[in-house]
């Protein structure tokens, strides 16, 4: 197309503000579209236009494997047929048509169009506000993916796990994704891959001319350097795709935003929704041999020292011996009837794990403040009565203690969020930002009837989702999370009260995800005029996944609501009902 002369300058000038390498006095456009082909018949509408990509991740840049895709027809045809490909073209906005002015001293150039409209390659269409970009993509490597599934079945088998049918949408162009459901199809269907199978397929599907016919097909596997390099392609093609989804995002919650139709709450949960969405699609590692497992199991058992724990230390010395510690990835709930002591024994836990052994940790609270949860872990921790505490009645040794006791926490890598009815997406969030910035090897939730689920349908449907989610937290964190969780009533008519799994309130989910569950029994709050029973408290070990059951006692002082190795004692101070 002849360059307008009169807009030359104004183009130029244009050009150089932004940084441009397109020269406004040449008349053929800088970047190299010998690597353009597609469809023969593919008709371009008036009303689209085209714009040459800049960004140096695309796999349009002159390369050498492009000279396999020329095409005897660059550009726009007489007809205004352009054989080019369609992730190419895109439609005006009607919005910037109708509205957008032109300046007086910033006249258009014909022969470089603006993309201004909707493209496709994201998940739905989604305007492009930065001018001259086109979505992140690598058409090389599709190109060579597709070829070398084509050219090795074995290939076809180690693409699968890193882009399954369902990913389809990450592949940029529309051909490629239609050419890719094809070969795994084939691929399920257990039979041969080679070129004419892939063709003859094609043409019963009536959709051979759509990715370019036979031509196309057989360029793609001849311009495939090698066919032991699937896995890589793959990868290229999968992250090229989930970025592509993170711009959709991106655009998505930008446009709720300026529609101002929701509260910004609700938008900002919304948010979070669509990004953990886009997080959840990544594809999870491949299955490991046996072979490649036994090794380090070895010697992790030879190297370590025996008397270690394999997982994270609670400060109690039988529970420890009986669980082996909290492993990474565990949920581990524990769960009581309210005044059982629930809070004091996560305090404590998370107390040994900050204060003595200096493991960063995460505390979530549905019920106290920041300010109460620090307060309760000092007394606890200072062996101070919380009642003197409150009412500032505290002597000279108690105030001494008190200060040594806030110095040690100084240190202590704890961190404690109050945020009441946290959502699960909210929780996981945080503890992903948490993770990243300061490496917690713990979560701590108090506790987890008290998470809410935005619309679900039932109690029981949401606490189960509350209960999966932290599940799944704990296995992408890799670190154990300590979820409290509260007891039915059926504990309280059944004789000798003592608690039982399905006790656990709400959802049978909880038992079911847990691969720890602790129940915490204190017989003395149902007798009380018992002394044998004064100070006691039973930890009831009822499920571990990986381990023994069983029941384990230790001493409970409820004047400053702290549990402890259990041991005789005669102190009318223990004993008592736990304020949680």
């Amino acid at each position: 197309m002849p360059r307008d002369a009169t807009n030359s300058g104004a183009e130029g000038n244009e050009n150089q503000d932004r940084g441009d390498s397109y020269d406004a006095t040449d008349p053929t456009p800088s970047h190299d579209y010998s690597d353009i082909t597609g469809p023969e018949d593919f008709e371009v509408p008036a009303d689209y236009s085209f714009a040459p990509p800049e960004d140096s991740d695309s796999a349009d840049s002159a390369s050498p494997m492009d000279s396999s895709f020329d095409s005897a027809d660059r550009g726009i045809g007489e007809q205004g047929r352009f054989p080019a490909r369609r992730d190419e073209l895109t439609a005006p906005s009607r919005s910037e048509n109708s509205s957008r002015t032109e300046s007086p001293t910033r006249s258009k150039n014909p022969s470089r169009p603006q993309r201004t409209g909707t493209t496709y390659g994201v998940s739905g269409p989604h305007d492009i506000s930065v001018k001259d970009r086109l979505p992140p993509q690598n058409l090389d490597a599709e190109r060579c993916l597709l070829g070398t599934m084509m050219l090795s079945r074995e290939a076809v088998g180690e693409v699968i796990p890193i882009i399954g049918k369902s990913d389809v949408r990450w592949f940029y162009r529309p051909d490629h994704r239609t050419l890719f459901e094809v070969l795994v199809d084939i691929y399920d269907h257990n039979e041969p891959i080679d070129l004419v199978v892939v063709c003859n397929e094609l043409q019963r599907r009536n959709q051979l001319n759509a990715v370019g016919g036979t031509e196309y097909i057989v360029r793609c596997a001849e311009s495939t350097p090698s066919a032991v390099h699937a896995e890589h392609y793959a990868k290229i093609v999968r992250d090229k795709g989930m970025l592509r989804d993170l711009i959709g995002c991106a655009n998505e919650i930008a446009e709720d935003a300026y529609s101002h139709i929701e509260e910004a709450g609700e938008l900002l949960d919304r948010a979070e929704q669509r990004l953990f969405a886009v997080t959840e699609r990544r594809i999870a590692g491949s299955a490991l041999s046996l072979s490649e497992l036994v090794r380090p199991i070895y010697h992790r058992m030879i190297d370590g020292d025996h008397h270690d724990l394999a997982g994270l230390p609670s400060g109690f010395n039988e529970l420890d011996e009986l669980t082996t510690g909290f492993q990474p990835g565990d949920l581990v709930v524990i769960a009581a009837r309210p005044s059982m002591g629930k809070t004091a024994l996560a305090l404590n836990i998370a107390e040994h794990l900050t204060a003595v052994e200096r493991k960063p940790a995460v505390f979530f609270s549905m019920e106290m403040s920041c300010e109460q949860v620090a307060q309760r872990m000092l007394c606890s921790r200072g062996r101070i009565d919380a009642q003197r505490f409150r009412k500032r009645m505290l002597n000279s040794e108690e105030k001494r203690d008190f200060a040594e006791t806030c110095a040690e926490f100084e240190q202590a890598p704890l961190y404690i969020d109050d945020t009441p009815g946290m959502s699960p997406m909210e929780l996981r969030a945080k503890a992903r930002r948490l993770k990243a910035q300061k490496n917690i090897e713990a979560v701590l939730v108090d506790y987890l009837q008290l998470m809410h689920v935005p619309g679900s349908e039932s109690r029981q449907q949401e606490v189960a989702e509350i209960s999966r989610g932290l599940k799944a937290l704990g296995r992408e964190l890799n670190v154990p999370i300590l979820a409290m969780a509260q007891l039915n009533r059926m504990v309280e008519g059944r004789t000798g009260n003592e608690p039982r799994m399905s006790d656990l309130r709400e959802s049978g989910a909880i038992e079911q995800d847990a691969d720890v569950v602790i129940l915490i029994h204190r017989e003395e709050y149902y007798k009380r005029d018992d002394p044998s029973l004064k100070g006691k408290a039973d930890l009831i070990v009822a499920k571990q996944r990986n381990g023994p059951t069983g029941k384990i006692t230790l001493t409970f002082n409820s004047m400053v609501t702290r549990f402890d190795n259990y041991s005789p004692i005669s102190d009318p101070g223990y004993g008592g009902d736990a304020p949680f």
